[in-house]
This record gives C-alpha cells, sequence and structure tokens, in this order.
C-alpha cells in the first residue's frame, strides 16, 4: 500500500531501518490488530503502534477509570475518575494519529464473546491479566490461523512470546491448566508493565513486516530487580488440546523461526 506525502513525512526516521523501509510501514498501515485488555501493559503497546503508523486497531476494555490505574496507565488521566475507561483511551489513541481506524470495545473478552470481539484482525496482543480471557484469545487466535503475542508481568518481572499457528505451539502448551497461584490483583510497577509493553509493539512490527526475528517459539523473561534476561524455548505440545492438530509447517521454516 502506497504511503501519503504526510505518512512519509511522519514515519521517515523508521522507513530508513534496514529492512523495513517503505514496504515495511506500507504493511503497518495496511494491517489491524486487537489488543485485551488496554492498560498499563496493553495501553503501552496499543500507544506505540499508533505512533507506529498500524493501520487499525480493536481494543477491548471494560470498566471506569480508577485511582489505583494512574501508576501505570498512560492513557489515562486524573480527570477521567470515574467515568468509562475507554473514552480515554480513544481519546488518547486518536489525538496521537488522528488517521488510526480504531474501534473501542467496552467489555473484557471471554469465553462467550470472543468470536463476537475477534474477527477480521490479522494479529492478537494478549495483555489481559486473567487466564480465562487468555485462554479464550489462544483459542480464537488457532482457529483463525493468525499470530498471537503473549505479554505479562508480575512485580519486577515480564514474560513476553509469541505463537504463529503450525509454526509453534499455543499458550495452553505453555500453560495446560490455570495455575493455581495466579490471582487477579498482584503488585505492578508502572514502569515495567510499560517496557512489556513497548516489546510487545516491537514484535507485533517485527511479525507484520517481517522486520528481524520475533520470539517463535521462545519465552523471553526479564527480572528488572537484577536486570537479568533470558529465553527459554518453547515446544509444541502435540498432544495439546488447543494447536495438537494444527499441521505444522516445513521444518525448514520451522528451524529458522
Amino acid at each position: 500500500m502506497s504511503l501519503t506525502d504526510t505518512e512519509q513525512a511522519l514515519y521517515e526516521w523508521q522507513i530508513i531501518a534496514e529492512d523495513f523501509g517503505v514496504e515495511g510501514q506500507g504493511k503497518l498501515k495496511n494491517s489491524t490488530v486487537f489488543i485485551s485488555r488496554c492498560g498499563g501493559l496493553g495501553g503501552l503497546v496499543a500507544y506505540e503502534l499508533a505512533a507506529a503508523g498500524i493501520g487499525g486497531m480493536v481494543v477491548a476494555h471494560a470498566g471506569d477509570v480508577k485511582h489505583s490505574d494512574l501508576n501505570r496507565q498512560l492513557l489515562m488521566s486524573r480527570e477521567g475518575i470515574g467515568k468509562n475507561r475507554m473514552q480515554s483511551i480513544t481519546g488518547r489513541l486518536k489525538e496521537l494519529n488522528p488517521d488510526l481506524e480504531l474501534q473501542g470495545i467496552d467489555q473484557n473478552v471471554g469465553p462467550e464473546n470472543v468470536k463476537k470481539l475477534i474477527s477480521g484482525v490479522d494479529i492478537i496482543v494478549d495483555c489481559a491479566p486473567l487466564f480465562e480471557e487468555r485462554f479464550a484469545m489462544n483459542q480464537r487466535a488457532i482457529e483463525l490461523g493468525i499470530p498471537m503475542v503473549e505479554c505479562s508481568m508480575y512485580e519486577c518481572e515480564a514474560h513476553i512470546t509469541s505463537f504463529k499457528p503450525g509454526l509453534t505451539g499455543c499458550l495452553r502448551c505453555l500453560y495446560p491448566e490455570i495455575p493455581p497461584y495466579w490471582t487477579r490483583k498482584f503488585p505492578v510497577f508502572g514502569a515495567v508493565s510499560g517496557m512489556v509493553g513497548c516489546l510487545g509493539a516491537m514484535e507485533v512490527i517485527k511479525i507484520i513486516s517481517g522486520l528481524g526475528r520475533p520470539l517463535f517459539g521462545n519465552l523471553l523473561c526479564c527480572d528488572l530487580k537484577t536486570m537479568s534476561f533470558r529465553k527459554n524455548r518453547i515446544f509444541k505440545d502435540p498432544d495439546c488440546s488447543v494447536c495438537g492438530s494444527v499441521p505444522s509447517i516445513n521444518q525448514s521454516t520451522k528451524s529458522q523461526a
């Protein structure tokens, strides 16, 4: 897809990146991403992708802005406390990028609405805190045959990986069941959620444009208390209840991931 003169000017500093160029920018312009949720983590994914020139975005997040959101949810403000969260999200994103085709949904994803909410997108970004939501999006990604970027954090730790049907396993391969220790409320530093949100946005850019090497088949683990980083290999479970029956892409492609 060709770029306008304005788009050429807006994105010129990333267009000159090696192996990206006008073609990569055009791919971003022609793609739509689904993000759930759009708080401290997902909000940074959304903001960075809007700044990078993604063409379409669907964001899902229910509820009103609370005081406790503001240490990390940078799309929110004190003026918005008590008001609908999606109004703040869509307002800030459209202020940054008026050309963005944006759909804001005042709902959280679940098994009962995932098919309705997620359709016609090219990639899913999972920033949800609850495994019920995460598993529903994982199932939908397999059904649609599209990649999913998986972002999570706890206190000063962050995990991120990317799944692609046929090339990698899926979230159920990594977590066959909901971990018994997981709770809805957990310690959060905004700088940690922001860091992994930026990494998630970069994964989306790479997957869409073909730039570099996404985290397919690898889980990046970060501990910002000690500034330690490691990558762990993730293997597909051939007996996985979700992706076990998905045929694998040829081995030569798989080995390069």
